[in-house]
């Protein structure tokens, strides 16, 4: 069986990717600065910091890799929500040399997390706007410029090679049963300490349950000879989540208290006209932008559904 390498072994995208692995009887190696998540005849944990270049480049040569996961270095799994100049530091370290030593190994297949804040920010009237990975780029926030410059690192590295195949995947804010930040993140006004909507709520969001993540992972890993699969993938739900179906879900779960109703059109004013000023914009991963709030912008998953189900919604996750 295949054994794949994974950073961030222990953080919310790793651990659901590596338990999905083992499940399927692949070897796993994972490393992370965090403790071990758990234990298994299958797994050989190693506790490091992602730019350790000796420790990583001695398991891609010597461990059999055939797959690198690479999870470090994404707010989901490693980063808060707001970044910090030293973890930009630190990404930038890694793409210096990790997909070069993944190819320089002989690693079949690498699989790096990027974000859907690749894409332009989409300011339209239409009822619904459909992005798909041929959609213009234009990474503003911090985090997107991270993972614009990891992008555009394994597209060197894989230049250099034929026998290694490069997986993008663009993942729209993820979430569990037990993880709701992201979610909470678009019906919760920190400053004012509460819960609000717009309307009945039927304006949605696009997300990415983590087990649908894991799920692609497998899938490709479990591509039969000739299918071609590397390249951008946006990796997210199949179908965005309306905000009354997040208010629901968080309350029935007694994760936020009272709602209230607010004006959407004082609110989209209001923030166009900060967000230009405000830093947050660009630093806090889950920033609100209230503008393009009732926008309904869904991230198109069809190429990814041909290799993975994507079958996990926020009615089923764990």
């Amino acid at each position: 069986m295949k054994t794949v390498f994974v950073t961030g072994a222990s953080g919310l995208i790793g651990s659901a990717c590596v338990e999905l692995l083992l499940q399927k009887g692949f070897n796993v190696v994972g490393i992370d600065n965090s403790p071990q998540p758990f234990e298994h005849e299958n797994f050989t944990f190693v506790e490091c910091s992602i730019d350790d270049k000796d420790k990583i480049t001695d398991i891609l040569n010597n461990k059999g890799v055939d797959a690198l996961v690479h999870l470090a270095c994404s707010v989901d799994n490693d980063f808060p929500d707001v970044l910090t100049a030293a973890e930009e530091k630190l990404s930038a370290a890694v793409d210096k040399y990790i997909f070069k030593a993944a190819v320089s190994a002989g690693v079949k297949d690498v699989f790096m997390l990027s974000t859907h804040q690749m894409y332009a920010v989409q300011k339209t009237r239409e009822p619904i706007t459909i992005i798909r990975e041929t959609a213009p780029e234009k990474p503003s926030t911090n985090y997107a410029k991270i993972k614009d410059s990891s992008e555009k690192a394994i597209s060197a590295a894989l230049k250099k090679t034929d026998k290694t195949k490069g997986i993008i995947m663009r993942v729209c804010p993820v979430y569990t049963k037990d993880f709701v930040d992201n979610l909470k993140s678009k019906i919760y006004d920190p400053k004012d300490e509460c819960a609000f909507v717009y309307g009945y709520g039927d304006y949605s969001y696009s997300f990415t349950c983590v087990y649908n993540i894991a799920d692609f992972i497998y899938g490709v890993l479990t591509c039969q000879p000739g299918i071609s699969y590397q390249g951008i993938y946006n990796v997210c739900d199949s179908k965005p989540i309306a905000a009354k179906d997040i208010v629901e879900t968080l309350r029935a779960d007694h994760k936020i208290g009272a709602v209230v109703q607010r004006n959407y059109g004082i609110d989209a004013i209001k923030d166009a006209a900060a967000i230009f000023a405000s830093k947050s914009a660009k630093t806090d991963y889950r920033y609100n932008d209230l503008s393009v709030a009732c926008s309904n912008i869904s991230y198109d998953n069809t190429k990814a559904q041909r290799i993975s189900t994507f079958r996990w919604k926020l009615s089923n996750t764990k």
